[in-house]
């Protein structure tokens, strides 16, 4: 089983570490190669791509400007520790046993707009750049069409057959997936709150509840959609109801 993950907007390059190995980016060059790009445009230019803010602007220019091909330690972090939002507290990665992290090593995967797909003990770069941003890349007119066929052929390349994928990513990353040529099916799990007599998902719930499945399936080692259904982290509990398409399960709270 591969489970898929987005990245966060935030990074934490502080807190200490629980581990000392870490692993490289499949495709270092082609992060190297969107960097390159990405170091020609101004501050301003950036504020306008990613529709963030002045100050965000010059950061990220800076990051940028910063970025290398060989980087100190202090300089870059394992993915799943850098990246700090919704998902990965839920998902709480620092508090995994080595016998754990080795799990998470194997089946979870963060899709990422400069790095493609990542392993969560990859070595990143500060950086902000994500799936959907209209950028061009040589003759592909975006991230999707570069990096598309690529990723897609790593985790078909990582999965045996039979092997489950798990979308815990949000639309805007999952879209970087060729569903056509994966060779594996996709259960993409729902989770839904009571709000005001009405279930909903809603964005800030949902978004820890995908972190909170992937550790669950980390944790059993799962492999089954029996697996998946057996969820009940934060209060949630798989809805039979709910599920209209099995390889879409609803989780309600």
């Amino acid at each position: 089983m591969k489970i898929l993950i987005s990245p966060a907007k935030s990074l934490d390059f502080k807190k200490p570490l629980p581990i000392s190995e870490f692993s490289t980016p499949l495709f270092a060059k082609e992060a190297f190669q969107i960097n390159q790009l990405l170091k020609k445009e101004t501050p301003k230019k950036l504020q306008n791509l990613m529709n963030i803010s002045e100050k965000l602007a010059e950061l990220n220019w800076e990051r940028n400007q910063n970025f290398a091909t060989e980087v100190a330690e202090k300089e870059s972090r394992a993915a799943v520790y850098a990246f700090n939002g919704d998902v990965y507290s839920g998902l709480d990665a620092f508090s995994l046993n080595e016998e754990k992290i080795e799990q998470m090593q194997s089946q979870l995967r963060i899709l990422s707009g400069l790095y493609g797909l990542l392993k969560p003990l990859d070595r990143i770069q500060p950086y902000r750049l994500e799936m959907g941003t209209s950028f061009q890349v040589g003759t592909h007119k975006n991230l999707y069409e570069f990096w598309k066929d690529k990723v897609t052929d790593q985790l078909n390349s990582e999965m045996e057959e039979g092997e489950l994928v798990v979308n815990l990513a949000s639309k805007e990353y999952f879209g970087a997936i060729n569903t056509k040529t994966l060779n594996a099916p996709v259960i993409s799990p729902e989770f839904k709150d009571f709000k005001n007599g009405k279930l909903k998902i809603i964005s800030f719930f949902a978004k820890k509840a995908r972190g909170m499945m992937a550790r669950h399936l980390i944790d059993q080692t799962a492999t089954s959609i029996d697996d998946i259904r057996s969820f009940t982290k934060g209060g949630y509990h798989f809805s039979k109801e709910e599920t209209l398409n099995e390889m879409q399960p609803v989780f309600i709270r």
